[in-house]
């Protein structure tokens, strides 16, 4: 177990929320272009490497029913976290009413993206995730502070939010290792659903553009950063490793 990966993810989504008080702007052209950048390397990352690694098993006849089931597990929790893993912002009443179901399946959202860490040998999907997490914690802060929260509760449950990715790590290493049950036979059809998950994700972070449709050059050169430096690990020792 890497605790340097832990801490990464632990601090970037911690520090992505609670950059909420520093900025305190929901249009932040910095954050919308760490989401592109972020988006574009996990769609390759995906399709580079944990596609070919879940279907290298013997049980590659059945990784596409999961793949299916993390992309259709997504949209349902999108229908409660409305977004907020894309780093969208959604103006709610100022109530003090506590969004649960945002809470939960962007928690339950982070903990599946944590998963495939276990099986990131050349540390490509590391950084993507933590990347990713930056937006969606900010998110998360914004409509706490809408919402009223005071500030030790708003950090409370960002960090919540920021460990349930290592806690993800963590469960899959576990898994992978056996040292957590003896469900290793299982861990390419968890993948799977993990797979999913980021290409739904990826994909929604890519097609969504502005309101005209088009996409702008700070955006455009973002993913192409995005998708380049995921080929570099790829042909380095990424692709080495294969």
């Amino acid at each position: 177990m890497e605790i340097w990966k832990l801490l990464i993810l632990f601090f970037c989504a911690f520090l992505g929320g609670g950059a909420i008080f520093l900025v305190k702007s929901d249009k932040s052209q910095f954050l919308k272009l760490i989401l592109s950048f972020s988006g574009a390397y996990l769609f390759a990352i995906t399709v580079l490497h944990l596609i070919p690694d879940a279907y290298s098993g013997p049980d590659a006849n059945e990784i596409g029913i999961f793949i299916l089931i993390g992309f259709l597990l997504q949209i349902f929790l999108e229908q409660f976290s409305e977004g907020v893993e894309h780093g969208h912002i959604h103006k709610h009443d100022h109530s003090k009413v506590f969004p649960y179901g945002i809470m939960i399946s962007l928690c339950l959202h982070a903990f599946l993206e944590g998963m495939p860490l276990a099986n990131d040998q050349h540390n490509a999907l590391i950084f993507g995730i933590a990347l990713h997490h930056i937006p969606a914690a900010f998110a998360l802060a914004s409509i706490l502070l809408q919402s009223r929260f005071s500030t030790p509760n708003i950090l409370f449950y960002i960090a919540i939010f920021a460990i349930m990715a290592p806690l993800g790590f963590y469960v899959s290493n576990g898994l992978s290792t056996g040292s957590i049950g003896s469900v290793e036979a299982y861990f390419n059809k968890m993948m799977g659903v993990v797979i999913g998950i980021f290409l739904h994700i990826s994909t929604t972070i890519l097609f969504e553009s502005s309101v005209d449709h088009k996409v702008n050059m700070r955006k455009m050169i973002a993913v192409l950063l995005g998708i380049g430096v995921a080929l570099l690990g790829f042909f380095g020792a990424g692709h080495s490793g294969h």
